[in-house]
């Protein structure tokens, strides 16, 4: 079990490194159902394994300069004030309800990607002051709450709110994710939340390793191709949060609408598509 945790845990790093988030919506699930770690030891070990890679990940992000600072620290100290209350919050609910919780929000995070405009153009956009304490409190409390290293809303709301290029929304958000962990993993260890550290740190030294890699695989790849990969891998997680932990007909719901949705977006696009010819014509 611990050579196997230890793989998947390379292949996190891998995702966290290459699209600025998608760890903690693999990390949770492999400790639930790979390592069986109970449902609020694994939310809290999701976020020490999350923000020591995500440590990692963003010098070497900074390094290619993709990272905003400015931006990162203010959205990330808002995040840490609203990661601390999302901790203290998740002791008051049932496990199974904040697993529950973590596939709806990624459902809908991933659909608002598969939504959203085009990308900027590099070095562009920027983050003003008020959004980033808004964005950064709300993210934090709900990776605080969740277990989330808060990368699956944070790079969203940084390109679709912040106004910044995909490659700057990776990087910056590992800035972010960092803190926001730590500070969601502090309030769990003041609630006495017991974590397994044997297997937590093998897992943390793999998703390292994982990280490293991926960011250099990052500076290769198309942003919108980015983007895209990044929707996918949430919806795919969130199907599987959700088929896991809802019954059949409910669970078998969601997947209609997410068919539905994608179905309905593409084929808005499509349209789009041609009466911009149309016009150009």
């Amino acid at each position: 079990m611990l050579a196997l945790a230890a793989l998947l845990a390379l292949a996190i790093g891998v995702t966290l490194g290459l699209l600025g988030g998608g760890g903690s919506i693999l990390t949770l699930p492999m400790l639930v159902y790979v390592a069986h770690v109970g449902d609020k030891s694994a939310i809290a070990s999701s976020l020490f394994v999350v923000g020591v890679t995500s440590v990692v990940g963003a010098i070497s992000h900074a390094r290619a300069g993709n990272v905003r600072p400015a931006a990162g620290l203010l959205f990330g100290a808002a995040g840490m004030a609203g990661a601390v209350g999302g901790s203290f919050a998740a002791k008051a609910l049932p496990g199974s309800a904040l697993l529950v919780g973590f596939g709806l929000v990624m459902f809908a995070t991933s659909l608002a990607m598969m939504r959203g405009r085009r990308d900027r153009a590099e070095g562009t956009g920027a983050l003003a002051a008020p959004y980033a304490l808004a964005l950064g409190a709300a993210v934090g409390f709900v990776s605080g709450l969740l277990g989330a290293g808060g990368g699956f809303l944070v790079v969203p709301a940084l390109v679709l709110v912040g106004g910044l290029s995909m490659r700057h929304a990776i990087g910056t958000s590992l800035l972010v994710i960092s803190m926001q962990s730590a500070a969601g993993f502090a309030g769990h260890l003041v609630n006495h939340t017991p974590v397994p550290w044997p297997l937590v740190l093998v897992v943390a030294g793999a998703a390292v390793v994982g990280s490293l890699v991926g960011a250099r695989l990052a500076r290769h790849v198309a942003p919108a191709r980015l983007r895209a990969g990044f929707a996918w891998l949430v919806l795919a997680m969130a199907i599987f949060m959700l088929a896991k932990q809802l019954p059949l007909p409910i669970a078998g719901a969601a997947l209609v609408l997410a068919v539905a949705s994608i179905l309905f977006m593409h084929r808005k696009k499509g349209l789009a598509l041609e009466n911009k010819e149309l016009r150009t014509t």
